[in-house]
């Protein structure tokens, strides 16, 4: 069992590094694991090449640790939004969804209604950028089959509660995009039925890495469209014939994925389960307590949850308006790394998150103080 602070030890980005929710920098064991089949791939020494099959298993098996689903139940993906396509296209009936949130889900269901017609986009109307089982409750309707959003949502930092949404949804299928909370968030994905997730950003993996799992429901419902070679099962290669898909997740891929992505994907959920996802949201919620803190401490207005049941790793601050260039300028100054955007700032921690850069932190809005009293 790896202790919090060892896993914290793992991690080496320069202080002032607070945007995790744009990217996260990647974990030691992950580099180690590149270079390691790398390393194999350059050399490719008799008998080497087996370990890169065996890493499809391996991934399969890691997410599932972290998300409850089984490995049978789980296909590597590149990315989320491939992941989002692939579902949004198997799709029949109707989706409720957010325009607000990130877009990989708008995107997809479009698309698919746009190339299939067998799905319709309902657009749901949020509690000021928020989805909660009472908003979904009172927008649902019969034609609505499926109901998409966001873990996390990116720009107000809001944790959605599946759970919540499960019991108002009943039967529909609920797709959950869950980049911006998977590897801090401690949550229970069983209440999904499609998760998807990229593995650039808080699991810090690097590009290039991801997941697609669905439950036997998903499974039953939502057709294998975009299925290539590898998502039979007749073996690896079938050549004089093009079978069926797989009745299971493993349909839902296009061709062979790098074993070496998989590696790194795999090398960071293992040592993700290892300390603990709860170990790992309690200490990045102690982080964004700090960094809300602070931001009390200077007047600047906090916009994302306080409540720790309703929030993950992201603070969204949002001064005046004739204010935000010079919290922008000060953070800069101060070599504090965070997204910045027309109306607020996203501050994004992670359990790597240090007292150096927490006074940086300080220090910067200190300045920011100092300049807009005068």
């Amino acid at each position: 069992m790896v202790t919090i602070d060892e896993f914290a030890l793992q991690f080496s980005e320069e202080p002032g590094y607070l945007d995790f929710g744009r990217i996260g920098p990647l974990a030691s064991i992950v580099v180690e694991e590149e270079q390691a089949f790398v390393q194999l791939l350059r050399t490719a020494r008799f008998g080497s090449l087996d370990s890169f099959r065996e890493q499809d298993v391996r991934v399969r098996r890691a997410v599932a640790a972290v998300t409850g689903f089984r490995e049978d139940q789980i296909v590597f993906q590149p990315n989320t939004s491939l992941g989002l396509m692939h579902a949004m296209f198997g799709v029949a009936g109707g989706v409720l969804l957010s325009a607000e949130e990130f877009p990989s889900a708008a995107f997809a269901t479009v698309r698919a209604s746009d190339a299939l017609g067998t799905l319709q986009p309902f657009w749901l109307e949020t509690d000021y950028g928020r989805i909660t089982p009472g908003t979904i409750k009172d927008q649902l309707s019969p034609d609505i089959a499926a109901v998409a959003l966001s873990l996390v949502d990116f720009r107000t930092g809001f944790l959605a509660d599946l759970e919540g949404i499960r019991q108002v949804i009943g039967d529909r299928l609920l797709i959950v995009d869950a980049i911006q909370g998977f590897g801090v968030a401690d949550v229970d994905y069983r209440f999904a039925d499609v998760v998807v997730s990229g593995g650039q950003k808080w699991v810090r993996a690097g590009w290039g890495t991801g997941f697609l799992a669905m439950s036997d429901r998903a499974v039953e419902r939502i057709a294998p469209v975009l299925s290539g070679f590898n998502g039979t099962d007749a073996g690896p290669t079938p050549v004089g014939s093009v079978p069926q898909p797989s009745r299971g997740a493993r349909a839902y891929q296009v061709s062979n994925p790098s074993p070496i992505a998989q590696a790194r994907f795999s090398a960071a959920l293992e040592q993700i389960a290892d300390v603990g996802l709860r170990a790992i949201s309690e200490r990045v919620a102690r982080n964004v307590e700090s960094v809300i803190a602070l931001a009390d401490e200077f007047g600047i207005p906090v916009t994302s949850p306080r409540d720790v049941r309703e929030r993950a790793g992201i603070v969204v601050l949002q001064p005046a308006a004739d204010q935000l260039t010079a919290l922008v300028a000060s953070l800069h100054n101060h070599a504090v790394t965070v997204t910045a955007r027309d109306t607020n700032v996203r501050v994004s921690v992670h359990v790597s998150t240090t007292e150096e850069t927490l006074a940086m932190v300080r220090a910067s809005f200190q300045s920011f103080a100092s300049a807009t009293s005068l």
